[in-house]
């Protein structure tokens, strides 16, 4: 059994090097050819001037990486409210009591319209169309009508990812939970829940990932996040190039969240299946 396992181990390990050496050569392979015929295209030198300017690169980040720090400021506030009524939404879905049809009827039309209509949309309705009603300060701001369209929209995507996620629980759960005399709450909340929330932790990380993105789509309603500073860099100097910080500093967080989702989506499935991703 010892020699058996042993050799299992090392075609693990001759098989673990033998992918991370092939991954190495075919990526040292795709960058040289980039850096080699990428600058041999014709005006590369007109794009090289619009979009990576190192002048323009240096003298934007500063301002963007301020700017920056209000579409943090938006995700900080909008995912709690995000995740708290998606759950809610989720659990009132799957509410097995005939007397609380209403309610699953409001959250099936709330799931289906909100998805139905691009997120640019709400926050043009919602963002210009409360403030229009002529509401008090701070009551009128876009900025807040803004993020309320993010968590409404965003709330019932992950209203369905945690309703996958309670429903992937098996029955014998709930019958295990009625057997012991729990209620139909209780055994939401003590059975069901915890365990289907473990369950959609990966899926609800690309959430947030895509949520830390779209946060920029706010400054079309008026404030000025990075996106709208960085269309005041662009058309104060009339190059592109803030656009590219822009980007760079979304990819200075995006990464590291997805790679963190997909260290998570690896765990679960070795937790599960005792396999992992080669």
């Amino acid at each position: 059994m010892g020699t058996t396992t042993g050799r299992r181990a090392a075609y693990e390990r001759a098989r673990q090097r033998r992918s991370l050496a092939i991954a190495t050569v075919s990526s040292v392979a795709v960058a040289i050819a980039i850096v080699f015929f990428v600058p041999k295209m014709p005006r590369w030198d007109r794009v090289h001037e619009s979009f990576f300017n190192g002048e323009r690169f240096v003298d934007s980040f500063p301002r963007l990486l301020h700017a920056f720090i209000l579409d943090i400021k938006i995700f900080a506030w909008s995912m709690p409210a995000i995740v708290a009524l998606a759950l809610l939404v989720a659990v009132a879905r799957n509410s097995r009591s005939a007397a609380l049809f209403p309610i699953r009827a409001l959250t099936i039309a709330y799931t289906d319209i909100m998805r139905g209509v691009p997120i640019i949309l709400w926050i043009y309705l919602i963002g210009f169309g409360v403030p229009g009603l002529g509401l008090d300060r701070p009551w009128n701001s876009p900025l807040l009508w803004g993020s309320v369209a993010l968590v409404l929209t965003y709330a019932s995507y992950v209203a369905e990812v945690f309703r996958a996620g309670i429903e992937s629980i098996h029955e014998s759960q709930r019958a295990a939970a009625r057997s012991l005399g729990l209620s139909n709450w209780q055994t939401m909340r003590f059975v069901v829940l915890p365990q289907a929330i473990r369950r959609v932790i990966p899926p609800l990380m690309n959430d947030m990932v895509s949520l830390q993105k779209d946060v920029a789509l706010v400054s079309l309603i008026g404030p000025i996040e990075i996106l709208r500073q960085a269309g005041v860099d662009k058309s104060k100097f009339a190059n592109f190039t803030p656009f590219v910080v822009a980007a760079v500093i979304f990819l200075l967080i995006t990464i590291p969240l997805t790679r963190t989702t997909d260290y998570m989506v690896e765990r679960e499935r070795r937790r599960t299946t005792g396999t992992r991703v080669r």
